[in-house]
């Protein structure tokens, strides 16, 4: 693994390091003598897969320490942006208004795929629900408001969902699980792309709010009839029932570790150099539509030559060893394709 040898490299660089004046994006914490402190924040989402990578890594390298803080998608581009951490992480991709206000050039690195799924509460119903693009729109822009709506009535003849309201539940904070949904909504609803848009936060035409995914999952347990949106690996991990999503190509697809895969596997020939992509409604058979990227958010230019070492290391680890981990954990691995594009970007930080 090219990480042995570039640590002991590092940990020669390391001796007396904490004498070093901090001149790159500077952490708030001191590192003790012959360490190594990273800090990182940003996105909800794949924590538990960074906690593991962080202390996975620092087992194997007790030089490194990597702090990280999951505050939301949007506080790691604006901390990234500001220099206030090493680097950040996202659900949705930099914009280019962001990208120009940083400092320093930031690059986007993709660590593993997820899903957004529709999650609901329908007292009586614990089979899967199957909604289509139509269905979901017109829930969340307000236009349909009751269970047993002709729209989702032809595509569920074996329900029998009743003549009960519909209560939305949506993000009240900005989040990349918003930016993820709202954009799979713009492509698939005209009428929703033009009065809504995508975004990490957005003009909700109706609903409740609930902060985090906790609160919108919080919302849809205690509200009969609802429905809502959250990260699959929330929606299993807390054993949320969530319903099948109509694709491109017209089939009703669960997410799983598979149809997520699929979804990028189907688009990883477009994909950009800079890696800022949608994989939303992707045109793949047995993709599931509303998938995504992840992305850690890394400056173009380190100063400080011994965090340069240790990111750039952690970067070939994470695609390499790293990705033997994330299915373990309801994340889908990326596809070898963009990995290998990936090895050789990093070779761009300086």
């Amino acid at each position: 693994m090219k990480g042995v040898v570039s640590i002991l490299a590092l940990t020669l660089l390391c001796i007396g390091c904490s004498d070093s004046p901090k001149t790159d994006a500077a952490a708030d914490s001191e590192a003790p003598p012959g360490q190594v402190l990273i800090n990182g924040a940003g996105a909800t989402f794949p924590y538990p897969i960074y906690s593991k990578w962080f202390d996975q890594y620092h087992r194997l390298f007790p030089q490194i320490q990597i702090n990280y803080q999951s505050i939301g998608s949007g506080g790691g581009i604006r901390q990234v942006i500001e220099g206030t951490v090493d680097f950040g992480a996202t659900d949705s991709p930099m914009t280019d208004a962001q990208l120009r206000e940083a400092k320093i050039k930031i690059l986007h690195f993709p660590t593993v795929l997820g899903a957004v799924v529709p999650t609901y509460n329908i007292p009586g119903i614990t089979e899967e629900v199957n909604f289509t693009p139509e269905a979901l729109a017109g829930i969340f822009l307000g236009k349909i408001t009751k269970w047993n709506d002709p729209e989702l009535k032809k595509v569920n003849e074996a329900l029998n969902l009743p003549d009960k309201g519909i209560v939305v539940v949506h993000r009240s904070d900005g989040s990349g699980t918003t930016y993820v949904w709202t954009d799979y909504l713009a492509k698939v609803n005209p009428e929703w792309k033009s009065k809504v848009g995508a975004n990490t936060s957005v003009n909700w035409p109706a609903g409740l709010g609930g902060k985090g995914n906790e609160g919108v999952a919080g919302l849809i347990k205690q509200t009969p009839y609802s429905i809502g949106y959250l990260e699959f690996i929330y929606a299993i991990h807390n054993k949320m029932t969530y319903g099948k999503v109509r694709n491109s190509a017209d089939n009703f697809v669960k997410a799983d570790l598979t149809s997520v895969a699929a979804a990028a596997a189907g688009v990883v020939n477009t994909i950009p150099a800079d890696f800022r992509v949608s994989i939303t409604n992707p045109p793949v058979h047995d993709g599931y539509p509303i998938s995504s990227f992840t992305w850690l958010l890394i400056p173009s230019k380190i100063l400080d030559p011994v965090k340069k070492e240790a990111i750039t290391d952690f970067l070939h680890w994470m695609l390499e060893d790293g990705q033997e981990m994330v299915e373990a954990l309801a994340y889908a691995r990326l596809p070898k394709q963009l990995v290998d594009m990936e090895q050789k970007a990093i070779a761009s930080i300086e």
